[in-house]
């Protein structure tokens, strides 16, 4: 399965996607997080389904992007591109995958700044092709595996969330799913662009590296827990024993 979760805040993006694949009882780990080069910028995509369809996707798109003339200043036309040839993909490939009981399910998540953009943009794609924009009332988008990281987005993320803070909530939401399932696990590959820059900033983290922040807020909830006021569940629990 995957974990991938795109961040828009006020002050910029984050993004952050796991490596595990489980093709049957094999385990491997493959980039979900990849960068892409346009017109001397850059920008992410991040995808979940079947790898195929990302790859073609993503070669028809570098395809179409080389033979163009004019360039693309905005990051919702690359968004469109990405659509149009998702859908060409399905037209091509979507027969022959329904006659094998395979889903055309590709998720992607687009993120990045181009030339002519004001601030970071965020985008996420269905796989119809078509796409919606991360906005102030709905600041991130998770594909894969969501069930698990998002409770702690939807209570403590905010539009007005630091930059430094979104980044340790989206670390927060993968640790809570690797917690729960197995096919989602480091390393974890992670991208930051904040508002006054211009392209994201990529890093690899490994489990050595991570497990001390993952520990560290096991502790930080354990120690909470201690501190929960229980007085409203006093009638139901044994009466304390006092010496």
């Amino acid at each position: 399965m995957t974990f991938c979760v795109g961040i828009k805040v006020e002050e910029g993006i984050v993004a952050l996607a796991d490596t595990r694949i489980v093709k049957g009882s094999e385990q491997v780990n493959k980039q979900k997080l990849a960068e892409f080069q346009h017109a001397g910028q850059s920008l992410f995509t991040m995808t979940s389904g079947l790898r195929s369809v990302r790859d073609k996707t993503l070669t028809y798109v570098d395809e179409t992007l080389r033979n163009e003339e004019s360039t693309r200043d905005r990051l919702y036309q690359f968004a469109n591109l990405f659509g149009e040839q998702l859908r060409r993909v399905k037209t091509e490939d979507g027969p022959s995958l329904a006659a094998t009981n395979h889903s055309f399910n590709l998720h992607a998540i687009i993120g990045g700044r181009l030339s002519a953009d004001a601030n970071p943009q965020l985008f996420y794609l269905y796989p119809e092709g078509n796409w919606v924009e991360a906005a102030v009332d709905s600041p991130y988008f998770m594909i894969g595996r969501t069930y698990y990281g998002k409770p702690i987005l939807d209570r403590l993320l905010r539009f007005d969330t630091p930059l430094s803070v979104a980044v340790a909530l989206a670390f927060l939401a993968f640790d809570a799913t690797r917690t729960s399932v197995t096919d989602v696990d480091y390393p974890v590959d992670l991208a930051v662009l904040s508002n006054d820059g211009s392209s994201p900033r990529f890093q690899r983290f490994t489990e050595t590296e991570l497990a001390p922040i993952s520990t560290q807020w096991t502790h930080a909830l354990t120690e909470s827990l201690k501190q929960l006021p229980m007085q409203w569940a006093a009638p139901l629990l044994p009466t304390p024993i006092t010496p």
